[in-house]
């Protein structure tokens, strides 16, 4: 039988991971990439794909090496400035890798600018851990002494500084508008900005480039943040979704009616299914992902409890 590649088996491990709560299981799921055959992060930079340096005119991307299944082809940096200023935001860091971080502070520096401040779309380690290192290392290369560059987030363990972020919040560093948007379901704590000069929305780990984002939230503010997501990027017409992993997103109207149906027809399949008899995620996983190989049905088991977690919630409340 055919090997399948890695990156194929990642995408497909990707798209079926709807409504799961895998970051509880993330030491799990990491064994199940393994023996899938999916490497961890090696950290060689001729290993980045063409992610790398994607992004807009006032937005690059500086990738991670750190792929995984749980990060697919590693977690997106983004540096995001005003064309002429000569201070830059970044936005999501990444994990705590000194290259990486050293990586970042040199593109900054290779534009001719300094690093004004640092946020987060949210706290999980791959897009957080690093924050602080490079708060110190951003500050030591713009010359600054005693501190470091602030760090602003809507989770209070994750700031550095007095400022937090919150919805309708408007950062200006540096000539620059970004406008902060509370979008809860992957984490509780989890943002998107809008860079209206760009018309492109930084979604974090709400949307990813390609696959299914994992829900450790509830799942129904994640659905209520998808809805709010698609209103948003139609009303005000925008052009681009940057990600937190995964490349760019060209169609943001079709990329989000597709994450929503896709929501949707699983929870209608999961619902066929206990209609059906099916009692357990297990059992609802043996009706619905009979044609999926059996060596991502674990994976598929926290998608489907996910799942029916919110349709009892869901119950209870008629």
């Amino acid at each position: 039988m055919r090997r399948r590649p890695a990156r194929e088996l990642t995408r497909e491990l990707a798209w079926r991971l709807a409504g799961t709560s895998a970051p509880r299981h993330l030491a799990r799921l990491d064994r199940l990439g393994r023996r899938l055959g999916l490497r961890p992060a090696t950290g060689r930079m001729d290993e980045m794909s063409e992610i790398d340096g994607m992004g807009t005119e006032r937005a690059t991307c500086v990738l991670a090496p750190n792929p995984s299944p749980m990060t697919l082809d590693g977690t997106n940096t983004w540096i995001v400035a005003e064309p002429g200023s000569e201070e830059t935001v970044v936005i999501d860091p990444g994990p705590k890798d000194g290259k990486h971080l050293e990586r970042v502070v040199r593109t900054v520096a290779s534009q001719g600018r300094r690093v004004g401040l640092v946020l987060l779309t949210h706290g999980h380690p791959d897009h957080a851990a690093g924050a602080k290192r490079f708060a110190e290392l951003a500050a030591e290369a713009a010359g600054r002494r005693g501190g470091a560059v602030p760090v602003r987030a809507l989770d209070l363990r994750h700031r550095l500084g007095d400022e937090g972020l919150a919805e309708g919040d408007v950062v200006t560093t540096g000539g620059l508008e970004l406008r902060v948007l509370e979008t809860p379901g992957h984490s509780n704590d989890s943002l998107t900005f809008w860079l209206p000069a760009d018309r492109a929305v930084l979604t974090g780990d709400t949307v990813l480039g390609y696959g299914s984002t994992v829900v450790e939230g509830r799942l129904g503010d994640y659905l209520a943040s998808l809805d709010r997501l698609r209103a948003f990027a139609e009303a005000r017409e925008a052009a681009t979704i940057l990600p937190g992993h995964g490349p760019r997103l060209d169609d943001p109207i079709a990329a989000l009616d597709h994450y929503i149906s896709h929501r949707r027809e699983r929870l209608a399949q999961v619902e066929a299914a206990v209609a059906a008899g099916a009692r357990t995620a297990r059992e609802v996983v043996e009706r619905v992902y009979a044609d999926v190989d059996r060596s991502l049905w674990p994976a598929a088991e926290w998608s489907v409890q996910a799942q029916l977690d919110y349709l009892n919630e869901r119950s209870a409340s008629t």
